[in-house]
């Protein structure tokens, strides 16, 4: 071989000694970790020993990209909640402290998509876009810095919008037996968000798959995921990620609400939510309590809901509405969960098996809901009709009772029963489509001055849909004034009843016949 020429020499000798040089002034910089050891794993849990300077809540890292989070903080072992597919871990393998706690991406970037709770996308659209991450443990605001409830929040459900008003800001618990609609309640109320400047995050915690791909694909046939944020958590995934869930969702909603923003977070459901902390307590051997719950499942629940609020002007004015949903066993609510739930929110709104039995859908027992809130929330003209068509409805619900005994009414009971009969029936309402307030007003007044009492309860379906047809004829400045204004003047009430009159004169009886309170129907008969 040939010594190479002394020009490539000179750059050798230059190249090696530039390496000596900075080997010799090279210090090595020492980072310290520390590294735990897995004692044993359980069913969605591990428990691990080392990693003494581990914090609670403190995020640590498995092996596979596995994180957990530290639960139990003992003196000689860890009790971690694992937040991932945990199948592959066994005795053995180390653990890694991570410095920080569990956070979530939150920005406008998750509007439009399905993501689990550690923010993973879930829908194939490609990573998720953040602005930034937030804490999904977070303090909810002081109380001054909280306004009060004022601004309606509609749901495009009569019942609910005319005698249950929800506040932006409010928490409004749904409670009922299983298959009851719940979720239907909760799905028509962000179907109905839409132009109207809120932002919603639907959270499905530990629900089937298939019911979960049907609530997305009705909010992507009716355009609602573009102001929308689905975070899921299924039935086979770890309780970990089950608890988790409605944090992350608060967090991404608190994110929209602190650029001055309405939001509206879904939770659905809390009892799924409870029984994965139960079922992580007795794992990590907490002391079991009523119900085998563990004796914080009611603050687990009071500082969610705590969160949601509506900010003062100087803190940017925007709110967070909550409508937390549970679920009773053989109409309970005063069990375990649903009362700690009912203390905790700022009214309810009770689902009856026996109203979704008969086929009034949504199936809501006005004598059992309430809205502590209430009409401190609700437009002028709602406030107009409510009172007095609640105390129609709730004579009307006692009296019913004693009717099907088959009991002699007088005349004046039976038309109590008949208008009752058709107050309910207006206030009917079929899944997925949602009620305008002008559409609604014109309903609930007709109601209250006894148009719809001539009309046969077999034609009532059609005599409300000419209502509500006939309600985009109320002329422009008067749907201003019921969006605006503090009272409802008797002119516009006068020319909304015009209105509704002109639409049902086709649903009176003929002259030549009588209209007879009950006729053509039994007493005893629920509509």
């Amino acid at each position: 071989m040939s010594e190479p020429p002394d020009s490539l020499q000179s750059v050798f000798e230059h190249v090696f000694a530039g390496l000596s040089r900075g080997r010799e002034s090279f210090t090595p910089q020492l980072a310290m970790h520390e590294v735990g050891t897995i004692s044993s794993v359980s069913t969605g849990i591990a428990r691990i020993s080392g990693l003494p300077g581990v914090g609670f809540d403190e995020l640590v890292k498995f092996p596979g990209d596995v994180f957990g989070i530290a639960f139990n903080v003992d003196e000689d072992e860890i009790g971690v909640v694992l937040l991932g597919e945990y199948w592959h871990l066994q005795a053995g393998d180390e653990v890694e402290r991570t410095g920080r706690v569990m956070d979530v991406a939150v920005g406008d970037g998750l509007l439009g998509r399905v993501i689990d709770p550690l923010g993973r996308p879930l829908d194939g659209k490609g990573p998720v876009v953040a602005s930034r991450r937030l804490p999904i443990e977070r303090p909810a605001p002081a109380i001054m810095d909280r306004a009060p409830v004022t601004v309606p929040l509609q749901t495009g459900l009569k019942v609910v919008d005319a005698l249950i008003p929800i506040g932006r800001g409010q928490r409004e618990l749904i409670l009922g037996d299983r298959q009851t609609g719940k979720t239907a309640i909760a799905i028509d109320t962000i179907l109905n968000q839409r132009g109207k400047d809120v932002l919603c995050v639907y959270c499905a915690i530990g629900q089937r798959a298939s019911a979960v791909a049907r609530a997305v694909a009705n909010f992507q046939e009716k355009g609602v995921l573009e102001y929308t944020v689905v975070v899921v958590t299924e039935g086979n995934d770890p309780p970990g990620l089950a608890y988790i869930a409605p944090y992350s969702a608060t967090s991404i909603a608190e994110h929209f609400m602190e650029q001055g923003r309405d939001v509206l977070v879904v939770y659905d459901d809390l009892t799924h939510h409870a029984r994965a902390y139960r079922e992580l307590s007795l794992l990590l051997r907490r002391p079991p309590g009523r119900e085998a719950f563990p004796g914080d499942i009611f603050y687990i629940h009071s500082r969610l809901l705590e969160r949601a609020t509506h900010l003062r002007e100087e803190r940017g004015g925007g709110s967070l509405t909550a409508l937390p949903i549970i679920e009773t066993e053989a109409q309970n609510i005063s069990a375990y969960i649903p009362t700690n739930l009912i203390s905790i929110t700022d009214g309810q709104i009770y689902l009856s098996p026996t109203l979704f039995e008969l086929g009034v859908l949504p199936a809501v027992d006005v004598g059992k809901s309430v809205s502590r809130v209430g009409g401190k929330a609700q437009r002028a003209a709602y406030r107009a009709v409510a009172g007095d068509l609640k105390l129609a409805y709730a004579q009307f619900e006692e009296l019913e009772t004693f009717a099907r005994f088959g009991a002699r009414l007088d005349e004046a009971t039976g038309k109590i029963i008949e208008h009752g009969r058709r107050i309910r029936a207006c206030l009917k309402q079929p899944e997925f489509a949602p009620v305008g307030v002008a559409a609604q007003i014109a309903i609930l007044l007709s109601l209250s001055a006894g148009l719809f009492d001539a009309v046969s309860l077999d034609r009532m379906t059609n005599a409300e849909q000419a209502v509500r047809k006939a309600a985009a004829e109320i002329p422009a400045q008067v749907s201003e004034r019921l969006d605006s204004a503090d009272t409802l003047s008797d002119e516009d009430r006068e020319t909304i009843i015009d209105i509704a009159r002109q639409a049902l004169a086709r649903f009176q009886p003929k002259a030549d016949s009588q209209f007879q309170p009950g006729a053509g129907t039994n007493p005893g008969e629920a509509s």
